[in-house]
């Protein structure tokens, strides 16, 4: 992989520790996949954030990096953080406060995008969380691998990443065409399309042919459910997402989908209300016009839910609902806004033995986690819950 001379003095100690030991984590990650060299990235997504992943080792891994020094050199947000018990949120403030100090802005959300961290068509960036990759790449039209936690804070350190992968023309292409035969029009059936591709197709780019996503929320809930089952960072949708012109260039292998592929992996996701014990909404974090949806649903209702509802989002999304009354109504009907943080990531199982969800990511998680899960509408959860 070929170095600039200010990139060989980097990788030789020459600018301090922290530098010397990003470029040497950004190098290996080129040898490996064959960057013929870095690119400048505009902005990174860190993930290894909640202290549920990181234990110990992770921590000190962060202390090591700051001990030496370290500082990002381009805009650089956060995964969302996890939620526990005092020792437990002690840890955690820990792991922000780290982040804190290498120049991190501390806004844990897996939809940065919703916020400041809004990448344009076309920049290359390093970012590390599934869904928020395949919206950056798919939706946005940016271009970034799926990068781990360490690669992407090496990128946001030395504000550069590998030119592989999806950086490359040649690698945005579709491999495969997938006929959709069937309506899709709600945003259970997107999380319930996505399920299925990702369990699918593992990691091809699919181009997907047969739906018109009517919000942009069906979207991000597509690529989050295949990133989830599969491990899919780029799809393009037909007249729909900004790369579909130049997506086909050769005979591409076909799968169709049909209602039954869908109903199937419904049918997995239904036990009873006396099994679930809390309502799940905003995975990946909701944005504000599902927050305000929710807060019009529970209107509907007109009486607080038994079954508590948790809705995760992002600090800013949280931030607008109060200004704008949707808390208060949601806080009034038994919900909560929980700000920046991803129940995925947290020590829960004491909590919680069930949990009712829109979403397939977390539907998937959860159930290979242990506990029961209910998939549904959001609609349906609020109204014909207990």
């Amino acid at each position: 992989m070929y170095l600039t001379r200010e990139e060989e003095l980097i990788l030789a100690g020459e600018y301090g520790y922290a530098l010397q030991k990003a470029m040497e984590i950004l190098v290996a990650l080129g040898e490996i996949y064959g960057a013929d060299r870095l690119i400048p990235v505009k902005s990174a997504q860190v993930a290894g954030v909640s202290y549920k992943n990181l234990g110990e080792a992770g921590v000190e891994f962060l202390r090591d990096f700051v001990e030496a020094g370290a500082k990002v050199s381009v805009y650089t947000t956060l995964n969302p953080a996890g939620i526990g018990d005092d020792e437990f949120m002690e840890k955690q403030a820990e792991v922000l406060g780290l982040y804190r100090r290498m120049g991190i802005e501390i806004t844990s959300t897996c939809t940065p995008y919703y916020g400041a961290n809004l990448p344009k068509f076309g920049d290359h960036i390093a970012w590390s969380e599934s869904s928020a990759v395949s919206f950056a790449n798919s939706v946005i039209g940016a271009r970034t691998n799926r990068e781990g936690g360490p690669s992407s804070l090496a990128a946001a350190i030395a504000g550069k990443t590998p030119n592989y992968g999806f950086h490359l023309d040649e690698n945005r292409k579709a491999t495969v065409l997938v006929e959709v035969q069937t309506e899709v029009k709600s945003f259970l059936d997107y999380s319930l399309l996505g399920y299925h591709l990702g369990r699918t197709l593992g990691s091809d780019v699919p181009y997907i042919t047969g739906i018109k996503p009517e919000k942009l929320e069906y979207l991000k809930e597509l690529g989050a459910s295949m990133a989830a089952t599969g491990s899919i960072a780029l799809y393009h949708v037909d007249g729909e997402t900004p790369e579909y012109r130049n997506a086909v260039v050769d005979r591409l292998e076909k799968i169709s989908v049909e209602r039954r592929d869908l109903d199937g992996i419904l049918e997995r996701f239904s036990p009873g209300w006396d099994e679930i014990d809390l309502i799940l909404i905003g995975c990946p974090h909701a944005s504000l016009q599902e927050v305000k949806e929710i807060a019009e649903l529970l209107r509907m209702r007109g009486k607080p839910l038994k079954t508590p509802l948790y809705i995760t989002a992002g600090g800013a999304v949280k931030a607008l609902a109060d200004s704008l009354g949707y808390t208060e109504i949601i806080e009034r009907y038994n919900g909560r806004i929980l700000p920046d943080s991803c129940l995925v990531v947290s020590p829960i199982k004491e909590w919680f033995r069930g949990i009712a969800t829109n979403s397939g990511k977390s539907a998937f998680y959860f159930a290979s986690f242990g506990f029961e899960v209910r998939l549904d509408e959001a609609e349906k959860l609020i109204l014909e819950a207990p």
